[in-house]
Formats: structure tokens, sequence, C-alpha cells
């Protein structure tokens, strides 16, 4: 019962160490891009952030879709 909120609550902590982690990386980082978006276009970032945003965000996500809810079985 205690599993569930127990795995989100680890891989939240561990993809947030991630992202501080990557802000700290991107410090000197001095290659900037702009996202072409569908509708707009974001501002100037470091390629850096994109790319470990994109990764961080992606891991986030599926690790949501691993959770599935128990069927008790009496």
């Amino acid at each position: 019962m205690f599993l569930q909120p127990k795995k989100i609550f680890l891989n939240f902590t561990f993809n947030v160490c991630l992202f501080l982690i990557l802000m700290v990386g991107i410090q000197n980082s001095s290659e900037k891009r702009k996202v072409n978006l569908i509708m707009s276009e974001t501002v100037k970032l470091p390629v850096s952030f994109i790319v470990g945003v994109s990764f961080i965000s992606g891991a986030l996500m599926g690790s949501f879709l691993s959770f599935s809810p128990n069927k008790e079985i009496n």
C-alpha cells in the first residue's frame, strides 16, 4: 500500500537532484539557441539545458507510466 507513494517520492526526488546538478553544470555553457515551438519561439537557452530538461522530463514521465493500481485478489 505504501509502496506507490514511496516510489513517487523517490522518483521525484531523484529527478529534482538531476535538475539541480544540471543547473550547476550549465553555469559555463556559452552556446545558446532558440527553440521553435508550433506557435512561437522561446528565448535563447543553452543547448545543454534544453537536452537536460528533455531527458529529466522524459525520465519523470516514464517513471509515472510504470505505476499501475494494485488489484487485490481476495
